[in-house]
């Protein structure tokens, strides 16, 4: 299954053409995407008409959904987070230690257009969908 984070979502909806949103189309095609409570807000709360808003989560309630934190997930985003930081890393938005810790404890890959990612990748053993 694939995370698609919300960097990536807002580039699809604009019709960026792009690596990361073609991977999307593919991954809609193949009914692959799972979307989740800190995904979903941060994706919808960008809409600033009710018509928008309401195409995006038309087309977000066509996909599975998980929970993204919960207990055991915001611990071990709490424990990555802090690792990074003994690395010297700063992470700018907790949200994509959550998001990362979700992809990772799932084993699920993630398509993303931001960097931020690209530590957990290398340190925290993130699957990139590429």
């Amino acid at each position: 299954m694939i995370v698609v984070d919300t960097s990536a979502w807002i580039d699809y909806v604009k019709g960026i053409e792009a690596n990361h949103t073609i991977l999307i189309d593919e991954a809609l095609v193949g009914n692959r995407i799972i979307v989740g409570d800190i995904i979903l807000t941060e994706f919808l709360q960008g809409f600033k008409n009710q018509k928008d808003f309401e195409q995006a989560k038309q087309m977000m309630d066509f996909l599975e959904y998980q929970d993204f934190l919960g207990k055991d997930n915001a611990i071990q985003a709490a424990n990555n987070f802090r690792l990074l930081r003994r690395q010297g890393i700063t992470v700018r938005k907790t949200i994509d230690v959550i998001i990362a810790t979700f992809c990772i404890e799932n084993d699920y890959q993630l398509i993303h257009n931001d960097k931020d990612f690209n530590p957990m990748e290398e340190i925290l053993g993130l699957k990139v969908k590429n």
